[in-house]
């Protein structure tokens, strides 16, 4: 990652280079709880107004490269539905769903990225009950949802991706939908660059070893895990799970903005995002 779209985090993480090499749920987990309380102020400073995280009602973005649920209506009817919102880091999405007649619950793993959430939430709006906790052991009873998603949240962090469909399929009731976006997993060949040195394929599209920044004793400071297309298919199938749809959008004529690794320049040659679309079946 850029050292300086993220310098407040790997200062105060000590951050000091990059490795690929297996990491485990919990050593995962307890990286990425540190990176993103460490990150919350300057992602939110980088990234807040284009995802709404201070507009008075919040707004759903699926991706940087701008679908929003009110248009795109993956999740369908959310009218009285209970949803679980995973990784919602300030929870503009789950406060978009209240405000729009849903019964959102946000989950994320940091504390820090939760209070800038409670704190928007605080200036007035919808409100939204926030749990702090990880994506591999949710905290509900069976059945306790009618929907269930995740904008970038949680899912190219954890170790165990295969496990969280698991407990999504578990905490859904028959009907239920399950829908999540990921970078795009294409995207792993290639340089995290918006610039023309992020167009020459480098890292085989089959390693699965985890991209991890470590600090001078070799300790993770963060974590990234890639899945193939295949492998997110098998994950929720294996759950019991229907796919509906895969999702790639396109990079939109209007918008000329970077974000990170997105740019125009990328995002018109390949994929950046995809959005998975699963049902859990009625009977």
């Amino acid at each position: 990652m850029s050292e300086d779209r993220h310098a407040q985090a790997n200062a105060l993480l000590g951050t000091t280079g990059t490795a690929r090499t297996r990491i485990g749920s919990a050593a995962s987990q307890h990286a990425s709880r540190r990176w993103w309380d460490a990150d919350a102020i300057q992602y939110h400073e980088t990234h807040a107004d284009f995802l709404g995280v201070d507009s008075p009602g919040g707004e759903f973005v699926w991706c940087p490269e701008g679908l929003h649920e009110g248009d795109m209506r993956l999740l369908g009817d959310i009218e009285g539905k209970r949803i679980l919102e995973i990784g919602c880091g300030s929870a503009p999405c789950s406060r978009w769903l209240a405000g729009h007649g849903g019964l959102p619950v946000g989950l994320d793993l940091s504390r820090g990225m939760l209070e800038r959430g409670l704190a928007a939430m605080a200036r007035g709006g919808p409100t939204v009950p926030l749990v702090q906790a990880g994506a591999e052991d949710l905290p509900f009873a069976d059945a306790s949802f009618d929907l269930a998603c995740s904008a970038f949240g949680a899912i190219p962090f954890v170790a165990d991706s295969a496990r969280v469909m698991r407990e999504v399929s578990r905490v859904l009731r028959p009907g239920g939908r399950w829908v999540f976006s990921v970078n795009h997993p294409l995207r792993w060949i290639f340089p995290d660059d918006p610039g023309r040195a992020g167009l020459t394929a480098a890292i085989p599209y089959f390693d699965r070893t985890p991209y991890v920044e470590v600090d001078a004793d070799g300790t993770p400071t963060y974590v990234e895990h890639h899945r193939t297309i295949g492998d997110r298919v098998r994950e929720l199938v294996a759950a019991g799970l229907v796919v509906e749809d895969i999702v790639e959008p396109d990079w939109p004529e209007w918008l000329d903005r970077e974000w990170g690794q997105w740019s125009p320049l990328r995002g018109e040659i390949f994929p950046g995002t995809a959005i998975f679309v699963s049902t859990k079946p009625a009977g």
